[in-house]
C-alpha cells in the first residue's frame, strides 16, 4: 500500500496551510482524514466547502446523520464511520440512530428509513435512481430540494470514504473508541 503523509502545517503544502487552520479552528485539532487530504490542497478545500454546505442544508441534525453514515456504512470507510460516530454523538443524535447505521439495523421512524433507502439508492445506483424511488422519497415528506442535497452529501463522502481507503487513514484518538468494521 502507498505510504500517505499525514501533513501538519509545518509539513503541508504551501496552500494547504490556511485550510488546516480552518480545521483546527473547527474541530480544535487536524484530523487525521485533513492531513492527508492536505497533500493535494483542492481537495481538502473542496472537502471542507462541501462539508459546511451539506452543515447548511435542509436536513435537521438526525437526518444529516442519516445521509453521512449510509454513505460511509455503504462504502465500508473504516475512518469517517467512527468519526461520524463521535459527530453525531456532539450533535447529541439519538445513539439509538447511530447504532441502527452502523449496524444496519432498522432505525426507529419510517421517515428516517426512507431517507435511507433513498440514500442507498443514489449511492448504489450512481445516481439512475428510478422515479419509484424518488416518488417514495417525497411521499415520506422529503422535498425535491433534499433529493438534491443527498447528492451533495455523496460527493462529499465520495472524497472522504475514497481517500481513506487509498491511505489507509488512521482514525483520530478521539474517535478510535467508536472503531468500526462492516458486518459479514
Amino acid at each position: 500500500m502507498t505510504d500517505f503523509t499525514l501533513h501538519d502545517k509545518q509539513s503541508a503544502p504551501e496552500d494547504s496551510k490556511a485550510l488546516l487552520n480552518n480545521s483546527i479552528d473547527g474541530f480544535g485539532m487536524i484530523p487525521n482524514l485533513h492531513a492527508v487530504m492536505a497533500e493535494a490542497p483542492g481537495l481538502l478545500e473542496g472537502y471542507q466547502r462541501l462539508h459546511q454546505l451539506f452543515l447548511d442544508s435542509s436536513f435537521d441534525d438526525e437526518e444529516t446523520t442519516v445521509v453521512w453514515q449510509t454513505i460511509n456504512v455503504e462504502h465500508d470507510c473504516h475512518y469517517c464511520v467512527p468519526a461520524h460516530t463521535g459527530i453525531a454523538k456532539s450533535m447529541k443524535v439519538d445513539d439509538a440512530i447511530t447504532e441502527a447505521l452502523r449496524n444496519e439495523t432498522p432505525l426507529p421512524t419510517d421517515k428516517l428509513e426512507a431517507l435511507r433507502n433513498f440514500t442507498l439508492s443514489v449511492v448504489r445506483d450512481r445516481g439512475n435512481v428510478n422515479d419509484d424511488a424518488v416518488q417514495a422519497f417525497l411521499n415520506a415528506g422529503f422535498t425535491k430540494r433534499q433529493v438534491l442535497e443527498v447528492i451533495l452529501a455523496a460527493a462529499q463522502k465520495v472524497m472522504s470514504n475514497y481517500t481513506n481507503h487509498l491511505a489507509n487513514t488512521p482514525i483520530d484518538k478521539p474517535f478510535q473508541k467508536f472503531e468500526w468494521q462492516k458486518a459479514d
